[in-house]
């Protein structure tokens, strides 16, 4: 469990969102506008797709595969401190991406699987709690590195860090043995019924996340009255985040999943248009906080519920899923910038942001209603395993 927590907290809340934490400082310093800083960031979400993609078809060397790819990832952070080319971090970004995708799939099912082994699913939360952690490290780091010199020496601490991280994690799993994926019959399809439904909300709830989860930072610190606190609100979006997953998926086993998912839904439109309505510096730090606390636990119960439709496929669970997430993921931040390029602030983007994560809640009730099926209704009544 340790090691699957420092595996994400490596890919995601390193590998990934720290860029949101350098994003103002690389800007400042390179005189980056939003709109190539947001092509940059795309880099890593087009990588995801593929990674995600990818890992669906591991079915065998996960562990080897896996050590690989959190080696790699590693590497690309501290590359990313070494240039100053755009191409060259849009190439870094896409190869952070890739492992990124590759290290989430594998580490979830892996995960999952072997709780549900000895059913402990109800446990399989914690182990998003990495990517908050990380988050959270990033956050209160990058401001410090930055203090002692300038963003490159943020990605170097960044990069020791992660490799701390790496070792401890390969400590622990030195024993460890996947179990090799046994591929279901072509008629035990994981793309039926309401698992369609949930596959695009989750898309769309990626599309509209991601928007926040890239430009917070950078968004508070284009705020003069509140600059100073802009590496703070990502600290707040990590400590919201930490906790959130396995409480969330806590609430799934104790009420009805679709409803707590439908609760964080709508939770988490509050948070990211809340900046829009107000940007006073309580405000902004409540929005970090449930955005933090909604989109880890968004992540953590739709991939859980949709491994409890196709309980026999985790991988091509988490796969199809992450590939519908990472594919709005790479729409968002490119239609932001835009938007910022346009009007000059970010809040044309938030309100997207906010009618797209709602349009996802909205596909989600209907998939329920007109999508109901024995599987569906068996889930919906039981606690995950």
């Amino acid at each position: 469990m340790i090691g699957a927590i420092l595996f994400l907290t490596i890919a995601m809340g390193i590998g990934r969102f720290s860029f949101t934490s350098v994003l103002p400082f690389l800007r400042e310093s390179e005189n980056l506008s939003v709109q190539t800083g947001s092509v940059i960031a795309a880099g890593n979400y087009i990588g995801y797709l593929v990674g995600a993609f990818a890992a669906g078809w591991i079915v065998k060397y996960q562990k080897s595969i896996l050590g690989l790819n959190v080696f790699l990832c590693i590497l690309s952070v501290f590359f990313m401190g070494v240039t100053d080319q755009v191409s060259m971090w849009f190439s870094l970004r896409i190869v952070s991406g890739i492992t990124g995708g590759i290290i989430f799939v594998l580490t979830s099912s892996m995960l999952m699987d072997y709780l549900a082994k000895y059913q402990l699913g109800k446990w399989s939360g914690y182990t998003f709690s990495g990517i908050g952690l990380g988050i959270a490290i990033s956050g209160l780091v990058v401001p410090l590195f930055v203090s002692y010199g300038n963003w490159r020496i943020a990605y170097f601490g960044l990069t020791a860090i992660a490799a701390f991280c790496m070792v401890i994690t390969f400590i622990l799993w030195r024993n460890l043995r996947a179990e090799p994926h046994i591929k279901s019959p072509k008629s035990d399809k994981v793309l039926r019924g309401f698992m369609v439904w949930l596959t695009i909300a989750y898309g769309l709830e990626g599309l509209g996340y991601i928007i926040t989860g890239t430009f917070l930072v950078d968004l508070v610190h284009s705020i003069p009255s509140i600059q100073q606190y802009a590496g703070f609100s990502w600290v707040i979006v990590g400590l919201g985040a930490i906790p959130s997953a396995p409480l969330w998926i806590w609430l799934m086993t104790t009420y009805k999943p679709t409803t707590i998912l439908s609760i964080a839904y709508i939770i988490q439109i509050v948070a990211v248009i809340l900046p829009v309505l107000t940007t006073n510096i309580w405000s902004v730090l409540l929005s970090a906080l449930l955005f933090g606390s909604t989109f880890v636990g968004l992540v953590a119960m739709s991939t859980s519920y949709g491994r409890q439709l196709s309980p026999k496929k985790s991988a091509s669970v988490v796969s199809i899923l992450t590939t519908s997430y990472a594919v709005g993921q790479i729409i968002g931040p490119i239609a932001a910038g835009m938007l910022v390029k346009q009007y000059g602030s970010y809040n044309a983007a938030l309100v997207l942001a906010s009618i797209i994560i709602l349009f996802a809640l909205i596909l989600l009730r209907v998939g329920l209603l007109f999508q109901k099926s024995p599987t569906t209704q068996a889930v919906e009544s039981t606690s995950l395993e």
